[in-house]
């Protein structure tokens, strides 16, 4: 373990040293992980034990909701509230300050949407989802047919609720985040091992599809959680672990981890630490630079 690195820069972005410490085990799979900011705690889910678990130093693993729905991705949105991409309902919702639940999303066009799996919030306040077709398999989700006949891309608006389809050329559509200034987003395709970029139109719809890199690589892995660093560094999961490139799309390397990698985000008070949801595992390890903070 440890990691692999392609060029000089990985040490200056990464650290000097990969180390990894276990911060949690004994798990299904786990993913969505979510930092709190605020309050300092972990979100992250169990999927196939259908288990939204929450953990902080104070406290350590605690249960935050079951049943989720097989919940996936999470975000904060700008009022602090909980949005998250169920597998087994195919639904984006919102939990509300009394604990409500809101759907925002579910259909489009009449149809079930396949089931929703991660998602990035922009400043304004709309929503953007993959929706891939792994929530309507065993395990990951809950086996059932697809409805609709594509892997698309969607924006959603949270308070019409209105439901647009921006892209569907994806084979599976994974993890998506935007560039700082929200003018690029950059969306991974797990079966075709890349991630692509595309332009944010002034009505926030994409434009100018290109592949921007490959992950490439020996060992288990491919694309899905996605994220950048402070200094635009993108983060991606990839064969053996974490692939990290520099804005240019050099990658740098790839932080080697001890289990097969689903996600990750950046935490603690100074957004230095990157906790790892890896199967049954949470790993928690330094950066040299911080992550990008999140809502909350």
């Amino acid at each position: 373990m440890g990691a692999e690195v392609r060029d000089p820069r990985f040490k200056s972005v990464v650290g000097g040293e990969v180390a990894f410490e276990k911060l949690a085990t004994g798990f299904l799979f786990t993913e969505g992980p979510l930092w709190h900011a605020k309050e300092q705690y972990l979100l992250f889910s169990d999927m196939p034990g259908d288990h939204l678990r929450k953990w902080s130093a104070k406290g350590g693993v605690t249960t935050f909701r079951k049943p989720c729905n097989q919940s996936n991705g999470l975000a904060w949105d700008a009022k602090g509230r909980l949005l998250a991409c169920e597998h087994s309902s195919s639904r984006l919702t919102r939990t509300e300050a009394d604990g409500s639940i809101t759907v925002l999303a579910s259909h489009h066009d009449g149809k079930e949407l396949n089931s929703p799996n991660d998602l990035a919030v922009r400043i304004n306040g709309s929503i953007y989802f993959s929706d891939p077709t792994y929530g309507r398999k065993e395990y990951y989700g809950r086996l059932r047919p697809t409805e609709l006949g594509f892997q698309g891309i969607y924006r959603v608006d949270p308070e019409s609720k209105r439901v647009t389809l921006l892209a569907e050329d994806f084979a599976q559509p994974n993890g998506l985040c935007f560039s700082a200034d929200e003018r690029q987003l950059f969306v991974n395709d797990t079966d075709r091992q890349h991630i692509r970029v595309f332009d944010v139109k002034p009505d926030g719809a994409l434009a100018n599809s290109r592949i921007w890199a490959e992950t490439k690589g020996e060992g288990a892995g491919a694309p899905d959680g996605m994220k950048f660093d402070a200094q635009g560094n993108l983060y991606c999961c990839g064969p053996a672990g974490i692939h990290v490139f520099a804005p240019d799309a050099k990658c740098l390397g790839v932080i080697r981890v001890p289990e097969y990698t689903a996600n990750f985000c950046w935490g603690d008070a100074d957004f230095r630490s990157l906790y790892i949801t890896a199967s049954t595992s949470i790993y928690r390890m330094r950066t040299a630079i911080p992550g990008r903070p999140q809502m909350a």
